[in-house]
C-alpha cells in the first residue's frame, strides 16, 4: 500500500487536528499535500510548518499577510473561496478530507469530485444539502465517497462485503453501476422521490441501520428545565471534544437528525430504515441489523482518529498507536430510546429526509442560524427547534434541485430564520 496524498479542508478545526494526528501516526501511509482553513492564519501556519504541505489556503483574504509571516517555508498559497476550490483540485492530491463546518465545503467538494479526487466526508452538510448531486457526480466521475463521521464510518465497516455482485469495492462508482442506477424506491410510493439509487451496497437484506447517539449533556434533563439552559451548559459534551456548532447539535440531537439523512444517501436506504438509539458510553458507534435478526456493530474508544484513519487507508487495516478497547474495563454498555417529544430534532429531520428536495437544506440552514443565536444568547435552547420547524413549515420544497436551487433555498432559509430570531429575542 502506497502513501495516500491528502488535502485537508478545515485543517484548524477538531477534525482537521485529528487528521494531522493520524498523518503523524502513520507517515508511511498518509501524506498531507494541502491544508486549508477559514480565518485562523496563525493556527494554519503552525500546522503547515509541522507537516510542510506544498500548498495552503486561507479563505479570509484579509489575513494572507499574517499567514505569510507566520510560515517558515514558502508553500504555494491560495486565498478566498476560489482558492478553496483550487486547492481541492491539486494535481498530486488523491483524496480531499472535507471538514468544513456549514455549507462552505459544498462547492470545493464538488470541484474535487469533478477533478477525480476521492472524498472523505466529515461535513454533514454536504450530503444533507446536496446528497443527490454529490453521489451522482461521484458515480459519474468514478470516485469514492468515504464517511469520516464515526457513526457512518462504523456502518461502512459493518456493511463491507455487502456489495452488489458486479462491484469489487463498495464505493467504486464504476460504469457498470451507473447502468444499474434505479429510481428511488420511495418515489413511486409518494414518499421521498429523492432520485437515483445512491449507494453501491447491497442493502436488500438490511432491516435497520441504527445510529448511536450519546444523548448529549441534557440526556437526563427534564424538559421543563430547557428554557433556562445556558450555552456553557450545552457546550459540555460528556464524551466527545468537538467544535461549538456540532456540540450544540449534539445537545439538541440535530446532529443525529442530520446523520439520518446522511446515512440515507451514503448507503442507499430509505429513511424508514434509519433509526437512532441513545448510547451514553459512545463505545458502540453504530449498528446494522439484518433480515435474519443478526446485528453487526463497530466498537472503539471515542477518538475521531479511528474513523479518519480508516477512511484514508481503506480498504486496508493499518497498525497505529491508538489504544484498543479493554473489555475488562468496560463496566456497562447502555441503550435507550430517544425522548422524541422532548427532542423534536429527530422527527424534523425524518420529515425533511422523507420529503427530500430542498427541505433538508432549509432545515440545515435554519438550524445553523438558530444555533448561532443561542450561542449569542439571543434565544433560548428550545427556540432552536422552534425556529427550525417554523422555517420548514413556511418552505415550498423544490424536487430534484440543482445546485443553484439548493443554495437559493439555503439563503432563503437563513433570512427566514433570522426573522424568527428577531421575533424571539430575549
Amino acid at each position: 500500500m502506497k502513501r495516500k496524498r491528502v488535502v485537508i479542508l478545515g485543517a484548524t478545526g477538531s477534525i482537521g487536528e485529528s487528521a494531522l494526528k493520524v498523518a503523524r501516526d502513520i507517515p508511511e501511509r498518509m501524506e498531507i499535500v494541502g491544508l486549508a482553513a477559514n480565518r485562523n492564519a496563525e493556527k494554519l501556519a503552525e500546522a503547515a510548518n509541522k507537516v510542510r504541505p506544498e500548498s495552503v489556503c486561507l479563505v479570509d483574504e484579509t489575513k494572507i499577510d499574517i499567514l505569510r509571516k507566520a510560515l517558515d517555508y514558502e508553500p504555494r498559497i491560495f486565498a478566498g473561496e476560489e482558492g478553496l476550490r483550487e486547492i481541492a483540485c491539486l494535481t498530486n492530491g488523491e483524496m480531499v478530507l472535507v471538514a468544513i463546518v456549514g455549507t462552505g465545503g459544498l462547492r470545493p467538494a464538488l470541484a474535487a469530485i469533478e477533478a477525480g479526487k476521492d472524498l472523505a466526508v466529515a461535513s454533514k452538510e454536504i450530503l444533507v444539502m446536496a446528497g443527490e448531486i454529490v453521489m451522482r457526480e461521484a458515480r459519474e466521475n468514478g470516485v469514492h465517497v468515504l464517511p469520516v463521521d464515526s457513526e457512518h464510518n462504523a456502518i461502512f465497516q459493518c456493511l463491507e462485503g455487502k456489495v452488489g455482485q458486479k462491484q469489487k469495492h463498495p464505493t467504486s462508482n464504476s460504469e457498470s453501476f451507473r447502468e444499474q442506477a434505479i429510481e428511488h424506491p420511495m418515489s413511486k410510493a409518494g414518499g421521498s422521490g429523492l432520485g437515483v439509487r445512491c449507494s453501491m451496497f447491497d442493502v436488500s437484506d438490511v432491516r435497520r441501520i441504527i445510529l448511536t447517539a450519546s444523548g448529549g449533556p441534557f440526556r437526563e434533563t427534564h424538559a421543563k428545565e430547557f428554557d433556562d439552559l445556558t450555552p456553557e451548559e450545552a457546550l459540555k459534551h460528556p464524551t466527545w471534544n468537538m467544535g461549538p456548532k456540532i456540540t450544540i447539535d449534539s445537545a439538541t440531537l440535530f446532529n443525529k437528525g442530520l446523520e439520518m439523512i446522511e446515512a440515507h444517501w451514503l448507503f442507499g436506504v430509505e429513511m424508514k430504515r434509519v433509526e437512532v438509539i441513545i448510547h451514553p458510553q459512545s463505545i458502540v458507534h453504530s449498528m446494522v441489523e439484518f433480515a435474519d435478526g443478526s446485528t453487526l456493530a463497530q466498537l472503539s474508544y471515542s477518538d475521531m482518529c479511528f474513523p479518519i484513519q480508516y477512511a484514508v487507508t481503506w480498504p486496508y487495516r493499518v497498525p497505529n498507536t491508538l489504544p484498543p478497547l479493554d473489555f475488562s474495563k468496560l463496566s456497562k454498555l447502555e441503550f435507550f430510546t430517544p425522548r422524541y417529544s422532548d427532542f423534536p430534532a429527530l422527527n424534523l429531520a425524518r420529515r425533511a429526509g422523507e420529503a427530500g428536495g430542498t427541505l433538508p437544506a432549509v432545515m440545515n440552514a435554519a438550524n445553523e442560524v438558530a444555533v448561532a443565536a443561542f450561542l449569542d444568547r439571543q434565544v433560548s435552547f428550545p427556540s432552536i427547534w422552534q425556529i427550525v420547524e417554523e422555517v420548514m413549515n413556511r418552505h415550498a420544497s423544490v424536487a430534484h434541485p440543482d445546485l443553484d436551487a439548493i443554495l437559493q433555498a439555503d439563503q432563503w432559509a437563513r433570512a427566514a430564520a433570522i426573522g424568527c430570531v428577531e421575533s424571539l429575542k430575549r
